[in-house]
């Protein structure tokens, strides 16, 4: 008769379980999040007649009409934001990028200069994504006023940072190979991109900067709530009023947009694969 085989990695997995148990619990504790208020009788009758208020879903033309221009709004924000924030975040991160330094293949005379010139430039990356965009908004809203331009601001200056940083680690964890070749051999550093980097970089690039459009998408709406305009201003008015069959019709938009950030991204990959 064989002894039963042991699992070696039995005992890691079940401290590492512990550990993270022990780490959660004080977050739990500090949130005061107890499953059981979902479950009380009374807290069940609320939200069953907060969503019976749900259905059925406002299908009035003048109200659909109304839905489609804000839609066309929020579509709007997310991409003029989006283009805002990529013309921020390419060439800094083309700076920040350290594959693209002359200090990679080799000691220089602007090293040091080099360097220096990443740090102030990974610090403004950093201070863009630091603050929510929804803090943008509010400041920007102050500036210009109501309406979709303060959206549009707020989501360039913070998605700039987010792909900013995201685009260099994308250049850094990327073959790059070609490009300290064609800067071994002579070559500029926006030709060792065009031609070592840009290549190999561009379907992961695609695919994150239309995830983050999808973001912005969402973002907008949720500013849309502090007046920077599109479905979450109507989103807002219409919960003011308690018109759940609006409310759901708004969801329901919004479900379509996330289906249809996600076609795009599924062609673009195709396309750039």
């Amino acid at each position: 008769m064989t002894a039963p085989v042991r699992d070696p990695a039995a005992l890691p997995r079940v401290v590492l379980t512990a550990v993270i148990v022990l780490l959660l619990w004080p977050g739990f504790t500090l949130t005061e999040f107890d499953l059981r208020v979902l479950f009380d009788p009374r807290n069940r009758e609320i939200m069953g007649r907060f969503l019976g208020t749900f259905f059925p879903l406002e299908m009035a033309p003048d109200f659909l009409r109304l839905i489609l221009k804000s839609t066309l709004e929020t579509l709007a924000i997310a991409t003029a934001g989006m283009a805002i924030a990529m013309a921020i975040a390419f060439p800094l991160s083309l700076v920040v990028t350290r594959s693209l330094s002359i200090s990679r293949i080799g000691p220089g005379p602007g090293r040091w200069s080099g360097r220096m010139a990443r740090v102030p430039v990974r610090f403004t990356l950093m201070f863009f994504r630091s603050i929510p965009e929804i803090v943008w908004a509010l400041l920007f809203v102050r500036a210009v006023g109501l309406g979709p331009a303060a959206g549009v601001l707020a989501i360039g200056i913070t998605y700039g940072g987010m792909l900013g940083k995201v685009y260099s680690e994308i250049f850094e964890s990327g073959d790059t190979r070609p490009a300290v070749v064609l800067l071994e051999t002579g070559s500029g550093r926006l030709a060792a991109f065009c031609y070592g980097m840009w290549p190999v970089a561009l379907p992961e690039l695609v695919s994150y900067t239309v995830y983050r459009w999808e973001c912005a998408v969402r973002a907008s709406v949720i500013m849309g709530f502090v007046g920077a305009g599109g479905l979450g201003q109507q989103m807002e008015l219409s919960m003011r009023m308690l018109s759940g069959g609006e409310v759901s019709t708004i969801l329901l938009v919004f479900l379509l947009l996330v289906a249809l950030a996600d076609a795009v991204s599924a062609l673009l990959r195709r396309v750039t694969a």
